[in-house]
């Protein structure tokens, strides 16, 4: 068994026998993808809840590396917007200044979730 024979007649899409399968898994190792927390939690909630639209994405790695990215501009934008709103400014007192961040992160994390996560 040649290895350029093996690799040409998989990337045809011809019938491989079970040596060949195992001599192509040899040459060609699986590349693993890794994705922030929202692509993880993304690419979770489409193989649970929506699998057509799973198999109907051409390229998942480059679709869940999107959402991480969406998510990170959307986090950044939220931020300095509600880092500005009077209900989220300093007090002086910490455990108020700890409660008000707390809140602003959990309004930004659910509108990433409702926005670019679980849609």
């Amino acid at each position: 068994m040649n290895k350029d024979e093996v690799l040409r007649k998989a990337e045809l899409g011809e019938g491989l026998t079970v040596e060949e399968v195992k001599l192509y898994q040899s040459i060609v190792k699986p590349v693993k993808h890794v994705y922030g927390k929202y692509g993880t939690l993304a690419k979770k909630y489409i193989e649970e809840h929506n699998a057509a639209k799973f198999w109907t994405i051409e390229n998942i790695p480059e679709y869940l590396h999107g959402i991480d990215k969406a998510a990170e501009r959307l986090w950044e934008v939220m931020y300095e917007k509600l880092s500005n709103d009077p209900r989220y400014k300093r007090t002086g007192n910490y455990i108020e200044d700890v409660r008000r961040e707390n809140e602003k992160k959990q309004l930004i994390e659910e509108e990433i979730l409702n926005e670019i996560v679980y849609v």
